[in-house]
């Protein structure tokens, strides 16, 4: 595993995780790992909604013109 050292860290950013890592119960060791876990894991792999939302957003509004057969069902035999 690897070490970082995070230098000039203010202090009102200091006590605000050690306050953030006791309420998880955890050390703040711990919750700064947790939160930079979270914050690489949200920009590695978009999800499947965010693709299909750039996608539309790229193209913009599309209008479809279907035509519905208004026939009624018959069910498939499949014995």
């Amino acid at each position: 595993m690897a070490d970082v050292l995070v230098r000039n860290l203010p202090d009102e950013t200091h006590r605000a995780l050690k306050a953030l890592a006791k309420s998880h119960g955890r050390s703040m060791e711990a919750e700064i790992r947790q939160i930079l876990g979270r914050a690489v894991a949200a920009n590695e792999h978009p999800g499947l909604g965010s693709l299909l939302t750039s996608i539309r957003d790229e193209l913009g509004p599309v209008e479809l013109d279907v035509d519905r057969d208004g026939s009624p069902y018959a069910p498939v035999d499949l014995s």
